[in-house]
């Protein structure tokens, strides 16, 4: 399973209660290479990039921009004649069309978190001055979100690429390319691409492992997939490949995100981020055990770690796959473990939630799960393991405040987890 349909357009969905409001399908384009340049020109103006606190029990913002703080202003209500307002941001970043925002100033904004069900929590944010808070940009593009290779938890063989969407696009085109893009500018694909793809989503999940040096964008299209601005600046990600020490293996738990808004690319979710050793995130959103097992060679070996973390067998026993499946499919990753010289470690299955499961996904949980978790992980105790599932043991679901989905885990119970693993994973490795 993954999380990346529920995260919305932050730009696109923006609902300007301006009247003389340009969009970009007022705009006439034409997408001939030879008309780039001319289109580009048309499009270019000011823009600016708001950017506020994360709110990590959040599942999206407000953003409401107004002239004059009113003399009756109140934290819980919204501004009656504001001049701009999005509801729909689920990033803690926006970007605006300052064309589209009156000339004169000072104008002034304010932010509200909203959890799953529209319920906003706590109040409005202070309001602030957009120009003093603004990033301006001339370049029409979508801001990569870049935090790869910046400390523990960085490095995933399965990158999820993050922006904030620029002004009226509706959906988005990312590119990967081999070698640094050749067009900086206007939305022509580079010579050098190796994948692309398109979605109407902040970010986008690469279903294929990325190793050595390459690099990404991203570009913004309205409703007819016709040119918003241009490409972004292109973002460099280098995964050697080379003798890692630990690398962790398994699905979207291990993989990154939660709270249905947050990917992997939003490291507070990840449990590796919290470790006090570096590790490569080999783990890939979606896997069965099975799966895990059919991929070890292609995404384990290269990288020949002496140790691999391995969580896997929550996608398939929710599924209703049995018990002894998954400890068959535990079972050879070990034995190719060993046979490569790898120290295979099992962690334990925390419980999920089949009622959350089911609000945040519409996806049925098999009756007999809680069974199958316990015969799961009754093996995985009897082996060289980490029982991460320890800290949840009493509860017989995973409560709400610990995943809001049901499943992946919020930072909060990812910061458990790695507290289990950074006690017990010097012990296995000094009784290796």
């Amino acid at each position: 399973m993954t999380i990346q349909w529920k995260r919305r357009l932050a730009a696109g969905l923006a609902l300007a209660v301006l009247p003389f409001a340009m969009t970009a399908g007022s705009l006439h384009f034409h997408c001939e290479e030879v008309r780039a340049a001319q289109v580009i020109k048309e499009e270019k103006g000011t823009y600016g990039c708001l950017t506020w606190p994360q709110n990590l029990n959040a599942v999206r913002s407000e953003v409401e921009i107004f002239k004059e703080i009113p003399k009756d202003l109140r934290a819980d209500t919204p501004i009656a004649n504001a001049i701009y307002r999005n509801t729909q941001v689920y990033t803690n970043s926006l970007m605006l069309d300052m064309r589209q925002l009156p000339a004169e100033k000072p104008l002034f904004y304010r932010v509200r978190a909203y959890d799953l069900d529209g319920h906003p929590i706590g109040h409005y944010s202070q309001p602030a001055d957009v120009e003093s808070a603004l990033f301006k940009t001339e370049r029409n593009a979508p801001i990569p979100h870049d935090p790869y290779g910046k400390g523990n938890g960085s490095v995933l063989l399965y990158p999820v690429y993050a922006y904030t969407g620029n002004p009226n696009a509706a959906s988005y085109e990312i590119e990967v390319t081999s070698k640094y893009p050749e067009n900086l500018h206007g939305f022509s694909p580079s010579v050098h691409r190796i994948y692309a793809a398109k979605t109407e989503l902040t970010d986008l999940y690469d279903d294929a492992p990325r190793t050595g040096t390459y690099y990404w964008r991203v570009r913004g299209m309205d409703s007819t997939e016709k040119p918003v601005g241009e490409w972004s600046l292109p973002q460099e990600i280098k995964n050697p490949v080379k003798h890692w020490k630990v690398a962790v293996y398994g699905d979207s738990i291990s993989h990154g995100g939660g709270h249905l808004s947050f990917g992997p690319a939003d490291l507070a979710y990840s449990y590796e981020s919290y470790l006090d050793f570096p590790s490569i995130n080999l783990s890939q959103s979606g896997d069965t055990s099975e799966a895990m097992v059919m991929r070890f060679e292609k995404d384990v070996l290269p990288f020949s770690p002496d140790y691999l973390l391995i969580l896997g067998g929550t996608n398939s026993l929710r599924a209703g796959v049995p018990a002894a499946d998954v400890i068959s499919d535990l079972k050879e990753i070990q034995r190719k473990c060993r046979e490569h010289g790898i120290t295979p470690i099992l962690m334990t299955l925390p419980p999920i939630n089949p009622r959350n499961i089911q609000k945040a996904f519409n996806e049925p949980t098999y009756e007999g799960w809680k069974a199958s978790f316990d015969e799961v992980n009754a093996f995985i105790r009897g082996e060289v393991h980490i029982d991460t599932a320890a800290p949840f043991e009493k509860m017989e679901e995973l409560p709400t405040w610990l995943a809001l989905d049901g499943i992946h885990g919020d930072w909060n119970m990812k910061r458990m987890m790695a507290e289990v693993i950074n006690l017990e994973f010097p012990k296995v490795v000094a009784g290796d």
